[in-house]
């Protein structure tokens, strides 16, 4: 019988959620991926080795993943969809029935998340 602590239970459930929000991402427009799976790389490297090393290995994203863990950049491609898609979200949410407040919370986040990611280096 295999036997898991609290702890390794936790990082492994943040893993899957995160996988699955980056899945979503993949499929839906608008949502992120990379992001998602940045966060389940960080989190599988807490408490699920097998997966760490399996999410760092893959075809398609683990360039980009190892890229960040070791150097912090964001490749010039992701740094355009990200802002664009934010551009056209926030764009929308100025259409919705949302409280102002909200609207203007929700577009300076991604305003400053846009900056951000901006100033981050981009790999060589």
């Amino acid at each position: 019988m295999i036997h898991y602590s609290m702890k390794t239970l936790f990082w492994r459930s943040l893993v899957v959620i995160f996988i699955t929000l980056g899945i979503i991402g993949a499929i839906l427009p608008g949502v992120p991926t990379t992001v998602f799976l940045i966060l389940a790389a960080w989190a599988a490297s807490k408490g699920w080795p097998q997966m760490d090393a399996w999410l760092l290995n893959h075809p398609k994203y683990g360039k980009t993943l190892r890229n960040w863990r070791e150097n912090g950049t964001v490749p010039r491609k992701a740094k355009w969809i990200a802002s664009v898609m934010m551009l056209i979200s926030g764009i929308l949410m100025l259409f919705t029935n949302a409280p102002l407040l909200v609207k203007v919370f929700t577009d300076v986040t991604m305003l400053i998340v846009a900056i951000w990611l901006w100033l981050r280096p981009e790999p060589r």
